[in-house]
């Protein structure tokens, strides 16, 4: 071995790995063919442990069924619960866009638990005849149930975090319709004036819009506690002693505190994606809504001259090269354009999800990493979303009166008193004439000022 690399081989031949590396050769293959996405695994802390915790379920589940020799099992869960307590992330260095089904991951975690089990044993990195990658930490496995069965996982630990998030938001929002509850202002329907609100309505609305999410993203989260672990190649359970599927998930459960269960149908469970299209399309349902209310943040914000400019959003950053005095409503603005990637990377898992042959779905690496990054990009929208723009919002409140007392919306009110016929003629020559409703219905005698004033008043209209 040169001081700078020792000389690993496989398959395929012999291959130089960096001498301090805990990795081995089949991920330095990996490093070698993948320069794809620029994400890495190391880039999802979330991803290495749950990683990690599968594949240290594994090893107490082969020693207590006795396919493991207690000295290296227990060396192999030591070395993994390092790794869970965060050491040797930068050990995870491959391109999260790969071929081969996720191998190149697996092997990853193969080759850096068995490296660091040999010097917890008191060996050298690479003398593998002591704790293989393969042989040991790798027992009882295959990628095509430790793969999918540690991404699963990960979603679980972030959805954990963007739930966190969301919730967050909802306050922040529940907050400001508390705080704007006596502020009259104009509804609209297709953009035309409606009927008169509250603006604290309004945003209480937007808090809980988006908390039917947290519903939807707890049923779809549920889907990912089902794993796959004991089924190895295609679900047959090649090489994994019986016993092996319902005990590594009773020992996940134990490490994680999460309720995983072992599938009742490994050759079905398999190749299956479902639910990860279920995972990922709340992921998107919870965007599209995220998206609508900023688009109404920006709607309500236009200004400040010459559009509605009913609230005022904090001013994040001068909004123009070349117009002085231009602040645009940026953050509103980067959370569109998040969960516009966040909607596309839907789509991608639905394709890849519908590319799946026989036993095996080989698209997985892109399905774990289109929804690592939309839950991370929500996740980071949503929090800068609420403490950079949402806790800072402010109501003009007499604008937003003003355009109550001239709206032609508030003759819906009279529709009980004098009619639809009569409320469509009085609104139409407001809009012809520019006059107001109260008027032109006091001129016509329809109603009294009492009557007029007590079914105008917008404080009526608001129940």
């Amino acid at each position: 071995m040169n001081e700078n690399y020792r000389i690993e081989s496989d398959l395929l031949g012999e291959l130089k790995v960096p001498a301090d590396a805990y990795y081995g050769v089949q991920t330095q293959r990996a490093l070698n063919n993948y320069k794809i996405s620029t994400t890495h695994v190391c880039d999802y802390p979330d991803y290495v442990i749950a990683i990690a915790c599968i594949k240290l379920a594994a090893a107490q589940t082969n020693k207590e069924l006795g396919a493991l020799a207690p000295e290296i099992a227990d060396a192999i869960v030591a070395a993994c619960r390092e790794i869970i307590d965060g050491k040797f992330l930068d050990q995870f260095p491959i391109d999260m866009m790969q071929g081969g089904a996720g191998t190149s991951v697996n092997m990853n975690a193969n080759e850096v638990i068995a490296n660091r089990t040999l010097e917890l044993m008191g060996h050298k990195k690479g003398e593998y005849q002591f704790c293989s990658p393969n042989d040991h930490v790798n027992c009882a496995q295959s990628t095509n149930d430790a793969y999918p069965s540690a991404f699963r996982y990960a979603f679980i630990r972030m959805n954990h975090r963007l739930e966190k998030s969301l919730k967050d938001l909802i306050d922040a929002f529940a907050a400001k319709g508390e705080e704007f509850k006596d502020i009259i202002k104009m509804g609209r329907t297709q953009l035309q004036d409606a009927v008169p609100m509250t603006s604290g309505q309004e945003f209480h609305a937007f808090a809980t819009n988006l908390g039917e999410e947290i519903q939807n993203l707890d049923r779809n989260v549920k889907l990912l506690y089902e794993i796959n672990m004991g089924g190895t190649a295609i679900g047959t359970g090649l090489n994994a002693k019986p016993g092996f599927a319902e005990l590594c998930a009773k020992k996940l459960t134990e490490l994680t505190g999460e309720e995983f269960t072992a599938s009742p149908d490994l050759v079905e469970a398999t190749p299956d994606t479902g639910a990860y299209v279920s995972y990922s399309g709340a992921l998107k349902r919870l965007a599209v809504k995220l998206s609508k209310i900023c688009n109404d943040l920006r709607l309500l914000t236009s200004g400040p001259r010459c559009g509605l400019k009913e609230i005022n959003l904090p001013p994040m950053a001068p909004g123009s090269s070349i117009m002085p005095g231009k602040v645009n409503p940026v953050i509103p603005e980067v959370t569109n354009q998040v969960c516009f990637k966040v909607i596309g990377n839907d789509a991608a898992v639905t394709f890849a999800a519908e590319a799946g042959q026989l036993q095996l779905n080989v698209m997985e690496p892109v399905i774990a990493q289109s929804i690592m990054e939309s839950v991370t990009w929500l996740a980071n929208a949503m929090d800068t979303l609420r403490s950079k723009c949402v806790e800072g919002i402010t109501v003009n409140k007499d604008r937003c009166y003003e355009m109550v007392r001239n709206s032609i919306g508030i003759v819906t009110a009279l529709n009980p008193l004098i009619g639809y016929k009569a409320s469509t003629k009085i609104a139409k020559e407001a809009l012809e004439t520019n006059r107001s409703v109260y008027d032109i219905v006091l001129e016509r005698g329809l109603l009294t000022k009492e009557q007029l004033d007590k079914a105008l008043d917008p404080r009526n209209m608001i129940g």
